[in-house]
């Protein structure tokens, strides 16, 4: 399986949080198939928007969050 990570940010009610104020308006920086390209473009949205502490980017591990249903890949 590949170790998919989504990378996307946006503005906090509080920067100690992940409390993301407008759903609607979240960057979505993208998918990528590793942990090291993740991060890579995890740190460089975040520096854009190192002044604004009510912003803020996160790397989401999707890989630890599918679970593959067994009876859906034989097609039942």
């Amino acid at each position: 399986m590949s170790k998919l990570h989504l990378v996307f940010g946006g503005r906090v009610s509080d920067p100690q949080t992940l409390d993301f104020t407008d759903l609607k308006g979240l960057d979505i920086v993208g998918l990528f198939p590793d942990y090291a390209s993740a991060e890579k473009a995890w740190r460089a949205a975040a520096q854009r928007t190192v002044d604004d502490a009510e912003m803020k980017y996160v790397v989401v591990h999707l890989h630890r969050l599918l679970e593959p249903d067994p009876a859906l890949n034989r097609g039942e």
